[in-house]
């Protein structure tokens, strides 16, 4: 199914009313019309959307919790200092030297800083051809990103060109009064100049400009990526190399042959490894620094790359002039990092809504519906947009896909919201409530994502505002979001997963029921033996439904199977469900239905069966495994209740068979060890005999080859 594509809903059977009543119901807005009733998703098919659909910060490495990422109540920077020019503030001056020198808004910059800068500079790839067109044009605009070092590029231009004083220019400054603010100096820059549609930088102001400064005299001027200029060819300023940044700052701070030691440590090589901002740099540079003249604080050091995350996080949400459309895509992004970018503007700004009839209950929120653009946005959120297929019902289909430039910052920005900001939970509860109610897979997923990193940061919070209440609901799709954020959260280290499962799996609300039996078959290879035992008491209930059982088996199916990540096929799992074959009563009936499920489960669509992988490996290692599962096999096949379920797969794996060699050989020993009594032979035998092939052909050449290695056994 693709995962942008709405699921058909169907009459569920077995409802039954909620004892603990209904959940806190939000506004009538929050929501897609509700189905009467629906069906749940297969166990299988859902783990599989579970892993496909979630973010890979969640089932990564990077998803370390519990004084990582995140350690329940922490607020702030938890290790490190991030020095030099951090602004917290829509402030552009960007100076990549530790320390940083004063802003001047206009006048003469001291010498001693652009002295200062030139000892700790690094030269971007485009400084060189920048230098010379300066010295040509004597008017050069540098065009670039906010935190790209233009600034510092600015006047290194100027200082390596020989001016010997450099005046700076008000950012406000307006083009046609450009020319009146030249006095005869040497150098000016302007950094940041605003300019608007109405108020364009055109080139006769240039021109005007190079008549002022005369034949000695230079000016650069720094402008945004998107401003406004009319026959004016801005020069694209790329940074340098963070790694080069870096180099260059020690060099000037510790001397080469320290700095050199210094850049093999580990936690600088970490720190280059992730993609940050070059007054990031220039902070851990003196940070690095200090370490190489005290020998003290590594700890610090390691922990500062991880520090300028979280204090840029905490800039966007706690700076005032950020616009609350803004914050609303950050958080957005946060959540659907690596998803298509339509889809989270689309719903960043849904969120704004909520936020704004927050903080302006009276006031109707106002969206610019063309006013904001996708590169604009990605550069506020330090993101990357990319191409990628995606997998839909009709074939890959290419997406434009957006996601933060470091992938640690989703989950930190997601619990400085949520702990930090405690005034936003109820426009973001009710926003996780709509992704929830919405046709698509995806945004339903990310739904349980989001709410397994609340939870991860606030447990209690987010079980009693979101994760309850899914819990509690009527609709599977409900349930099945809280299974998944309940799965999730274990990833991330949430605490107490394991036994929030438990209890409702032995409960007596049979909706909490089913969600944890949910829980249990997407989380239950973490803790097999437990999700076992779990499932087994629940199936021992004497009120326990039909439709319950099959989804006790369900569960049970996926203990005994691999997971996305490898993980699964547990022979302490196989081994209780054989031993169960002994019981007279609901055990006995439940291991069978487990069995059963398992077993039609193949490696792909048409692969090898994987219990049929797994008996072939296991009579290779010598363990208990191929016992249990003949065992398994022998009890599903005289067992009246199961026999025609059991026979109907068995066909399924000769079939496969006949153009696999390797499960041919692996029934050719396990046929065999099926065949136990004479009337074990006559079934087996009459299923190769009688085998319909392809479309109701003639039986599979494999049958008769089958036939024959079970006759010669016997």
């Amino acid at each position: 199914m693709s995962p942008y594509e709405p699921e058909a809903a169907h009459p569920r059977p077995g409802a039954a009313p909620d004892p603990a009543g209904p959940p806190p119901a939000p506004g009538a807005d929050e929501q897609e019309p509700v189905e009467e009733a629906d069906e749940p998703q297969e166990a299988w098919a859902a783990r599989r959307e579970l892993f496909d659909h979630s973010p890979g910060i969640i089932l990564g490495s990077a998803a370390s919790f519990g004084g990582g990422l995140v350690g329940g109540d922490q607020h702030g920077v938890s290790g490190g200092r991030v020095t030099g020019d951090v602004v917290m503030g829509g402030k552009t001056e960007i100076f990549h030297m530790a320390p940083a020198g004063p802003a001047h808004a206009s006048g003469e910059i001291p010498r001693a800083e652009l002295e200062q800068l030139d000892a700790l500079y690094a030269e971007g790839p485009g400084f060189a051809a920048a230098l010379e067109r300066l010295r040509d044009e004597r008017v050069l605009v540098l065009s670039g990103g906010h935190f790209t070092g233009r600034r510092a590029a600015a006047l290194m231009l100027l200082h390596r060109l020989g001016a010997g004083a450099v005046r700076a220019l008000d950012p406000d400054t307006s083009p046609t009064d450009l020319r009146d603010q030249l006095t005869g100096a040497p150098g000016y820059v302007l950094c940041d100049l605003v300019t608007s549609r109405t108020r364009p930088l055109r080139r006769n102001h240039l021109l005007a400009a190079v008549e002022k400064l005369g034949a000695g005299g230079h000016l650069v001027i720094t402008v945004a990526p998107g401003a406004f200029v009319d026959g004016v060819g801005p020069v694209p300023w790329e940074p340098p190399p963070p790694a080069d940044v870096l180099r260059a700052h020690l060099h000037g701070l510790v001397g080469a042959a320290e700095a050199e030691k210094l850049l093999e440590l580990a936690p600088v090589q970490d720190f280059l490894g992730h993609r940050h901002q070059l007054r990031e740099v220039a902070g851990f540079a003196a940070e690095a620094a200090r370490y190489g003249r005290e020998g003290t604080g590594l700890d610090e050091l390691a922990a500062y790359s991880q520090s300028a995350v979280e204090s840029q996080v905490q800039e966007w949400l706690g700076d005032p002039e950020l616009r609350l459309l803004d914050k609303a895509f950050l958080i957005s992004l946060a959540v659907f990092d690596e998803a298509p970018y339509a889809l989270t503007a689309e719903l960043g700004d849904l969120l704004y809504v909520f936020l704004q009839e927050t903080q302006q209950p009276d006031a109707g929120p106002e969206i610019p519906v063309f006013g904001t653009s996708a590169a604009d946005r990605l550069q506020l959120a330090r993101g990357r947009v990319y191409r990628k297929d995606e997998a839909t019902e009709w074939g890959p289909v290419p997406q434009r896909m957006a996601a933060f430039q470091d992938p640690r910052t989703a989950l930190l920005l997601l619990r400085e919201v949520w702990t930090g900001h405690p005034s936003a939970r109820p426009a973001v509860v009710r926003w996780i409530r709509r992704l929830a109610a919405d046709g698509r897979p995806l945004v339903r997923t990310r739904a349980a994502a989001l709410a397994a990193t609340l939870a991860a940061s606030d447990l209690p919070s987010t079980m009693a505002l979101v994760i309850q209440g899914w819990a509690g609901a009527t609709r599977y799709r409900d349930r099945l979001t809280a299974a998944n954020a309940l799965t999730l959260a274990h990833y991330l280290g949430t605490p107490a997963i394991p036994r929030i499962l438990h209890s409702w799996c032995t409960g007596h609300d049979d909706r909490r029921r089913w969600t944890a039996i949910r829980g249990y078959a997407l989380l239950g290879p973490e803790f097999p033996a437990e999700a076992l035992d779990a499932l087994r008491t629940a199936a021992r209930r004497p009120d326990i439904e039909e439709y319950e059982t099959d989804h006790l088996a369900d569960a049970a199916e996926l203990l005994l199977l691999p997971d996305a990540s490898g993980s699964g096929a547990d022979g302490t799992v196989l081994a209780e469900l054989a031993g169960d074959l002994t019981d007279a009563g609901p055990a006995r009936g439940f291991a069978l239905r487990s069995f059963l499920r398992a077993a039609g489960r193949t490696e792909d669509d048409d692969g090898r069966p994987l219990l049929l992988a797994w008996y072939e490996r296991a009579t290779g290692e010598h363990t208990e495994d191929d016992r249990h599962l003949t065992a398994l096999w022998r009890a599903a096949l005289t067992d009246r209740t199961h026999t025609a379920a059991a026979l109907e797969t068995l066909r399924g794996w000769v079939r496969g068979a006949d153009t696999d060699p390797d499960a041919e050989r692996a029934l050719a020993a396990l046929l065999p060890a099926l065949a136990v009594t004479s009337a074990d032979q006559q079934r087996l035998g009459h299923l190769l005999r009688t085998l319909p092939g392809a479309d109701g052909g003639p039986p599979p050449p494999v049958a008769a080859r089958l036939l024959a290695a079970l006759t010669t056994a016997h």
